[in-house]
């Protein structure tokens, strides 16, 4: 079975073309690296609903795509389409990844799961984040990861910069890195924020014989 981060692909780089950072507006000049984390912090928990296409691309150049819905606190679904096998999707207490290939599933608690910064309220990203260089003063790169549990791996948060949205951000996409160096790319696209989404998004069939669980 494969592991959660194989699962969303072994991703490269998160690129930035620049026909989607000719909108986006640079930094003010007293922006400093506790103003950018300060505004991630609020990007995120400011997140109520959101709905968005996302893209994998792993290290061969296959290409997966699909559709996210999210919804606080701790609840996602990573919907690979009618054909895929796969499912990823959060309860609101635990993270799932879902193969009904082989009728088998994974489970970690939200905190502890890869996507712990994104999906557990009480992470105080001005914390456990920190901002790197990004290489354009567009975008705004933040490393969010626990010293004490190094198992948990590291997220890298990637946003743009518009100052036409409350926090001044947009969130982007992402990279998580496993505690082996295995890296996962996802890159977001026509996002919708506050969307109504239905609490039944994120149920689904337990593929393991003789359990009952709730419908996919």
């Amino acid at each position: 079975m494969m592991t959660f981060f194989r699962a969303l692909a072994i991703g490269v780089t998160l690129a930035l073309p620049l026909a989607a950072l000719a909108p986006v507006l640079a930094p003010p000049a007293y922006a400093t690296d506790a103003d950018d984390l300060a505004a991630v912090n609020r990007t995120i928990r400011g997140i109520t609903t959101l709905s968005a296409d996302f893209t994998q691309t792993d290290r061969n150049g296959q290409v997966a795509t699909g559709r996210l819905l999210l919804k606080q606190p701790g609840h996602v679904r990573f919907d690979y389409g009618k054909n895929s096998d796969l499912l990823i999707v959060a309860d609101g207490k635990s993270l799932y990844m879902i193969d009904y290939q082989v009728n088998q599933q994974e489970r970690w608690p939200i905190r502890n799961s890869p996507l712990g910064a994104l999906l557990d309220p009480s992470r105080d990203l001005t914390r456990f984040g920190k901002v790197v260089p990004s290489g354009d003063p567009r975008v705004v790169s933040v490393d969010v990861r626990d010293s004490a549990h190094p198992e948990y791996g590291v997220l890298n948060l990637v946003f743009l910069r518009n100052a036409a949205t409350s926090s001044g951000l947009d969130l982007y996409g992402w990279v998580a890195k496993d505690a082996q160096g295995n890296r996962t790319t996802i890159r977001l696209t026509n996002m919708k924020y506050g969307v109504t989404i239905a609490d039944s998004a994120f149920r689904w069939r337990d593929p393991r014989p003789n359990q009952v669980g709730p419908r996919r």
